[in-house]
């Protein structure tokens, strides 16, 4: 039985969009900061939340000065072209593989539900100064030829660790969800918030899969900001995290 809730803030279901963004924190939080960046940006709203008894237990106060859970995000965003997209993200996921695998297939349901024409899973590998590559995955075949015949590389030897938490899962599990999902994984120094790794990742987009994002790195930098004050008052999450599981290695992503 999968635990995971959706809590619908407006309407029941996700509107017509071109493509699902999906990201949560990891090395550099380059998707991270694609995500927040375009909710900054452009016209955006809540439409649900994501909640699940394995996210760490951390209410947190709102802008409005309300408690809110602990939870994944679901919004909408208006893109200059008035097409809209979907982003799902937040500062958390669940602290255990149950509740990692049972977002993961939520958040695959609610896709196919709403025949998502893209999904795509961001994330960030830790690299060196100098290299600057987006790495291409997905686990479809048929996915796999439509990114080939465009001339899109999808890439066989990164990342050479695997990957751990959501974004490993979404990618994986999506062919039996039936919803045609690709990872970018953009090669970062492991900074707490790579601008630079983030603003690489949405031309990527703009330029490889025809969706302007239209984010630029004044954007992306303010929000870096706000993710590093966000880890400044956090420490008692990563306690919570430590203590539940062991390290691994830092070429792992989340």
């Amino acid at each position: 039985m999968n635990r995971t809730i959706v809590h619908w803030l407006l309407g029941d279901k996700l509107p017509e969009h071109i493509a699902i963004i999906e990201a949560v924190p990891g090395v550099g939080n380059v998707g991270k900061l694609v995500v927040d960046g375009l909710i900054k940006k452009h016209p955006s709203r809540t439409l649900a939340w994501i909640l699940h008894p394995d996210l760490p237990p951390h209410a947190v106060l709102g802008e409005k000065g309300l408690i809110l859970p602990p939870r994944i995000e679901i919004n909408s965003v208006l893109l200059p072209n008035d097409s809209t997209i979907i982003t799902i993200g937040g500062n958390l996921q669940p602290m255990t593989a149950a509740g990692q695998f049972e977002v993961s297939e939520e958040i695959l349901k609610i896709a196919n539900e709403s025949n998502t024409p893209q999904l795509l899973v961001l994330a960030g590998l830790t690299a060196g100064l100098e290299d600057k590559h987006i790495h291409v995955i997905c686990s479809d075949e048929k996915i796999k030829r439509n990114l080939e015949g465009n001339d899109i590389e999808v890439s066989k030897d990164q990342p050479k660790e695997g990957i751990i938490g959501i974004a490993g899962l979404i990618i994986s599990l999506s062919p039996i969800y039936k919803v045609p999902t690709v990872g970018l994984i953009a090669e970062t120094v492991g900074a707490s918030a790579d601008i630079l790794a983030a603003n690489r990742m949405a031309a990527w987009i703009d330029a490889a899969l025809n969706i302007p994002l239209d984010l630029d790195l004044d954007t992306t930098e303010e929000t870096a900001k706000k993710i590093m004050e966000r880890i400044k008052n956090s420490k008692s999450i990563d306690d919570l995290l430590s203590s539940e599981e062991s390290e691994v290695s830092s070429d792992f992503y989340v």
